[in-house]
């Protein structure tokens, strides 16, 4: 998709974080922007601030429900009269925890958004897409902690980014098949990043809480973490949220299906990774290599 001006994004976790910075780039491109998120109040203040960069239509969303994603579908069709590029954004997270301390509700939530979130936005919107006959793309945010190289200690989120990324796979050479449309994979990247899923827990519905209290110090936020590396000796970089973006359109706009900063270190990661299945050894171990 070269062409961005004039065309339709919509942006699921479009209230904060990644998501409104990538909001906030495809506005500067010229797109319309749908702006979807389930914190009412969070959302309406970034629409109201973005108003500013252009186009923007907010609408309060669950993704984790299939009819919530028709409904923005819906809304989508009804104010801008189609969608060019789905934003698959949305993102949660839990507790760094051994699997055995883990809840059926810690994996129902994080697979509920992270990956029912991606596949209902699928299901609504693809189908119209293909219909409409025009060029488009899904971009479905995964994470190198799964997609690439889990994390031991968040086997919870990384199974998800995992399931992300098989999935976007199979979506795109689908896709490349006989329509207009593609799929491509965004993995947020270049250093530590700063964005709400440090604290999604705010918006953990009851009706999925932990069975059991949350083991003490297994949560923290962004300021928490990186002061307690900073304590130890270690000085980890932080992404700009805004440059972030910004690679990321331009990932969109030269038809890349693997969009990353840094993309050209993933070799070395996955050869060592199908080294050690090869050896039928387990690449994954509780420090990352």
């Amino acid at each position: 998709m070269k062409e961005l001006r004039g065309r339709v994004a919509v942006v699921t976790g479009g209230a904060s974080g990644i998501g409104r910075a990538l909001a906030k780039a495809l506005l500067g491109e010229g797109m319309k922007v749908v702006l979807a998120d389930v914190e009412e109040p969070a959302l309406k203040a970034a629409a109201e601030a973005l108003s500013a960069e252009g186009e923007v239509s907010p609408f309060v969303t669950d993704v984790t429900r299939a009819e919530a994603l028709h409904a923005l579908a819906d809304h989508t069709w009804a104010t801008f009269g189609g969608c060019h590029l789905l934003c698959n954004n949305a993102g949660v997270s839990v507790a760094n925890l051994n699997v055995w301390e883990t809840t059926p509700n810690d994996w129902s939530w994080v697979h509920g958004v992270n990956v029912h979130g991606v596949l209902h936005g699928i299901q609504a919107f693809v189908p119209r897409m293909i219909e409409a006959g025009e060029e488009g793309l899904v971009l479905n945010t995964s994470s190198g902690d799964g997609g690439i190289a889990p994390y031991a200690s968040q086997s919870v989120y990384a199974a998800s980014k995992a399931a992300v990324s098989i999935l976007t796979e199979c979506l795109d050479a689908q896709l490349a098949a006989d329509t207009q449309l593609r799929a491509a994979i965004f993995y947020p990247s270049g250093g530590m990043l700063k964005t709400g899923i440090w604290t999604t827990r705010r918006n953990r519905p009851a009706a999925l809480a932990r069975e059991k209290p949350v083991p003490e110090g297994s949560e923290t936020t962004f300021d928490e973490f990186m002061g307690m590396m900073k304590n130890i000796g270690v000085e980890l970089p932080v992404q700009d949220l805004d440059e972030l973006a910004s690679h990321a359109v331009a990932g969109i706009q030269s038809g890349e299906f693997v969009i990353m900063i840094g993309r050209d270190r993933m070799e070395a990661q996955l050869v060592e990774r199908a080294q050690k299945l090869a050896r039928g050894e387990n690449p994954t171990g509780l420090i990352p290599g």
